[in-house]
């Protein structure tokens, strides 16, 4: 059989990604090998490049998305076979494996973090998906974020209860609208007026124009007199966490607030939560991801409950692509993914 092949990141801040040949991994107990068709490229791939966070030790492989055909599955593996078409999401940044990431042919994943994907659904639709799925969930279900009730695949009983989504047209927004939606949750988010559609055919009830100076306004306005229960902040700039800021000030209330990138000023009033993805198959919280990845994603994606979006904006076609990738992703997109097939 074929070898391996990794885009590997030599140091901190080391440019451009370095393409090398290596062995084909074996699959553990509980881990899959996938055969790589097209990894996704995130804000932290390049941030991690940049400016040398969260790794200690070169070199690395980065890459959280990935997707696929089944190579191989290690011992107690239940829920897949060779050759079966998943997504997953790759967990090398927990694991400190390399191995475990998904910028290779061959990454080895996590049945926790990994599902089946309907014939119905490309490759390079579904891999947008993964890392936005557990960081979405992460900040609405587990108990010390938003704690909302799991989401269902099937016909929901909606619920008066509201969540504002700071940044919906994002991956992680875009997601989190749809997990919010499928809880039975009513949602209010932000978008710039171009995604005010997109985001609306996702499930938002309300959008509101984050460029408006009159956003936080007009965004308390919509919540008064609701069951306002939560705040996702899929942004977390400078920016979002103002207007969120003036926000709660304005409603005088205490609400939990979960963000993707930490906060520096919390008060009393006003402390998002940092997400961590990986914290939804950890414990007191693998409840949520094996209900997620076990059974929710698989479902939705099945009978078009959950939509891969956004969509795919396809800049190569193998490894060497990859830092062009993350070049074209940190200058920005808006309400794409960029990906890169394999």
């Amino acid at each position: 059989m074929a070898g391996n092949q990794a885009a590997w990141l030599t140091g901190a801040g080391a440019y451009p990604f370095v393409v090398k040949d290596g062995p084909k991994p074996t699959p553990g107990p509980g881990e899959i090998v996938i055969r790589n068709a097209a990894v996704a490229i995130n804000p932290v791939d390049w941030k991690i490049q940049t400016y040398g966070r969260y790794l200690d030790k070169y070199p690395f492989v980065l890459g959280e998305d990935a997707v696929g055909v089944v190579e191989a599955v290690g011992s107690g593996v239940t829920r897949f076979i060779k050759g079966q078409r998943v997504v997953a999401h790759c967990h090398g940044l927990m694991t400190g494996n390399p191995a475990n990431s998904g910028f290779q042919i061959y990454p080895v994943t996590t049945e926790a973090l990994t599902a089946a994907i309907p014939d119905t659904l490309s490759f390079e639709q579904a891999v947008v998906l993964p890392l936005a799925i557990s960081t979405a969930c992460a900040g609405l279900y587990q108990k010390e974020y938003l704690n909302l009730p799991l989401p269902s695949a099937n016909k929901v009983d909606l619920t008066d209860q509201t969540v504002l989504i700071w940044g919906g047209a994002s991956s992680v927004g875009a997601t989190a609208i749809q997990l919010a939606t499928a809880s039975g949750m009513r949602v209010v988010t932000t978008a710039s007026e171009a995604n005010h559609e997109f985001v609306k055919s996702l499930g938002a009830d309300i959008v509101f124009d984050y460029q408006s100076p009159a956003v936080v306004k007009d965004i308390a306005t919509a919540l008064e007199g609701t069951d306002f229960v939560g705040i996702y902040d899929s942004i977390a700039e400078e920016r979002s966490f103002t207007a969120l800021a003036a926000l709660v000030s304005m409603l005088k209330i205490s609400i939990p607030v979960a963000s993707v990138l930490p906060y520096d000023k919390p008060t009393e009033a006003f402390a998002p939560k940092y997400v961590l993805a990986y914290g939804i198959i950890q414990e007191p919280n693998q409840h949520v991801g094996e209900w997620i990845w076990g059974k929710f994603v698989p479902e939705a994606l099945k009978n078009g409950k959950l939509q891969a979006k956004p969509d795919p904006l396809v800049v190569g076609t193998n490894l060497n692509c990859i830092q062009d990738a993350l070049d074209i992703q940190k200058k920005g997109v808006s309400a794409q993914k960029v990906v890169v097939t394999l």
